[in-house]
């Protein structure tokens, strides 16, 4: 019996200190719920019409996004007097990108469109990730800028990864990191949020990301808007 004890002894350890760090990610995702308004408000969200700006090289970018969610969402981009746009549905998608050269819209490939199926939600992904087979785990702590911040990865089917950094203090989405797979190539992507805001809905939003391309800034908001479908369809 003395001799079982310290195996028994460092099992029952082990799966304290699992419990325990188990508890620990679930209390973290409750309260990062919560900070966002909460999943009875934002279950409520059906769609929504954003509008941000952005500089790009000088130039001023006004972008309009159109979200049905879990089914379709279209970018107009305005800039230097051009318009362009890309769409996105649950089975296709287009870009249309005048200032590029294009003269018509270009169907995206599968490849792409299948890669990109996250961007339907608009939801939070910590609303979304058991019902779609993702798995998290909380990796520890980091410092982002001087924020602390827990670090939990987010692993979906398809392998990809996406490393989110939460505030210890308010639970809010500091900054992500995501891996995946564009045109066969590995690409990274970084994007800091900021400037967290509740709208009339009951939902906060971070109306600053911060990413690759630059700052963008929104500047309105419309949630459960009717968006007519046709708008998810290529005008040329």
């Amino acid at each position: 019996m003395t001799r079982k004890l310290p195996l028994l002894l460092l099992l029952l350890l082990t799966a304290f200190v699992f419990q325990t760090k188990a508890q620990s990610l679930e209390e973290i995702v409750k309260k990062h719920i919560e900070a966002i308004g909460g999943a009875e408000n934002w279950n409520k969200v059906k769609s929504m019409k954003s509008v941000a700006k952005m500089n790009a090289q000088g130039a001023e970018v006004v972008i309009t996004i159109y979200q049905v969610h879990e089914k379709a969402m279209k970018a107009e981009i305005s800039v230097m007097g051009m318009l362009g746009y890309q769409i996105l549905t649950n089975q296709a998608g287009w870009g249309y990108m005048p200032w590029g050269g294009q003269t018509k819209a270009e169907p995206l490939t599968a490849e792409d469109v299948k890669s990109a199926q996250d961007q339907l939600s608009i939801l939070d992904e910590f609303l979304t990730y058991q019902a779609k087979g993702k798995k998290i785990e909380l990796v520890g702590k980091d410092d982002v800028e001087g924020t602390e911040c827990f670090k939990i990865t987010m692993t979906g089917k398809d392998n990809k990864i996406t490393t989110y950094y939460i505030n210890t203090a308010d639970y809010h989405i500091v900054k992500t990191t995501s891996k995946s797979t564009i045109n066969g190539k590995e690409m990274e992507s970084t994007s800091l949020f900021s400037n967290y805001k509740k709208l009339d809905a009951g939902i906060v939003l971070a109306m600053n990301t911060n990413g690759d391309e630059g700052n963008m800034e929104i500047t309105s908001v419309e949630v459960n808007p009717n968006i007519d479908d046709t708008i998810f369809k290529p005008s040329n």
